[in-house]
């Protein structure tokens, strides 16, 4: 199994991007996968999470109603779609596959991961 992240980069804060993980060696409907994030000075956090059953979405209280997460089944690719985007947001992104998702402190995350992608740098400044 492999994950390829991309599609970070820089933006001015209410600015959008798309991050994209293509898999290999799996497919993307048939694994819960999702995203965190990891700022400078910071853990890394759950952001978002897709079940592979029913594909339901989770998401952390500070991205909700500005991020979605979605798959696309014939690109074998996860995506976040990332819009009104703030300075908090500035965090290396990484997507993962484990076995469910959990929503608990307002914190959506991938549980039992077992397998992470790269990080791809999203970075939100004026």
């Amino acid at each position: 199994v492999q994950l390829q992240a991309s599609g970070g980069g820089s933006v001015q804060p209410g600015g959008s991007l798309r991050l994209s993980c293509s898999g290999s060696g799996f497919g993307v409907d048939g694994l819960v996968t999702g995203w965190f994030r990891q700022a400078p000075g910071k853990e890394r956090e759950g952001v978002s999470c897709i079940s592979s059953m029913d594909g339901t979405t989770y998401y952390t209280n500070s991205v909700k109603g500005r991020f979605t997460i979605g798959r696309d089944v014939a690109r074998n690719t996860i995506y976040l779609q990332m819009n009104s985007l703030k300075t908090e947001d500035t965090a290396v992104y990484y997507c993962a596959t484990g076995r469910w998702c959990t929503v608990g402190a307002g914190v959506a995350r991938v549980r039992r991961v077992d397998y992470w992608g790269q990080g791809t740098q999203v970075t939100v400044s004026s």
